[in-house]
């Protein structure tokens, strides 16, 4: 983590410690005797765990929620919002499903997901790399906590153009 007075502290994290971490944190889901059925990612940011994960505990039912909250670094729409294509929740009923997103910020948009699909019938867990203090819904399992920005590596970069 880095930062100074100035600033807010930052975290990094790379590719290379980003597969450890996935491993890890599916191990720790494993241990506890939950084995999910279906893994769903909260787009986009919990995508690329989502699917580290799935390959991780051999899971082969997976899905995504696409929510809208951040528009941009420290700035969020008023509330989630949920984008289409919507996923199939009455295939969930019943269903051992974690979900997976890249942090618990505000945890607004985490608990959003956990309670629209635990209310479709699914027995749920989540799982973040992240979680901040204060956010309202702390995750399942989370691999750390961090006051700062964090900079991912799928994210980091600036989008590609023509």
């Amino acid at each position: 983590m880095s930062g100074s007075p100035d600033t807010p502290p930052r975290e990094t994290l790379g590719w290379a410690e980003f597969g450890e971490v996935a491993r890890v944190l599916s191990g720790d889901v494993l241990r506890t005797g939950f084995v999910p059925e279906v893994v769903v990612a909260i787009a986009r940011g919990g995508l690329v765990l989502a699917g580290a994960m799935a390959y991780a505990m051999d899971v082969k039912s997976c899905g995504a929620l696409n929510v809208e909250f951040y528009t941009g670094e420290h700035a969020t729409l008023p509330e989630p919002v949920m984008l289409a294509p919507h996923l199939d929740q009455a295939s969930l009923v019943g269903k051992r499903v974690l979900v997976v997103d890249d942090v618990s910020d505000s945890g607004r948009t985490l608990s959003m997901v956990v309670g629209l699909l635990g209310s479709a019938g699914a027995d749920v867990r989540s799982v973040c790399l992240y979680s901040k203090p204060g956010t309202i819904l702390e995750p399942d399992f989370s691999w750390r906590v961090t006051s700062g920005w964090i900079d991912f590596p799928w994210s980091v970069l600036p989008p590609v153009t023509a």
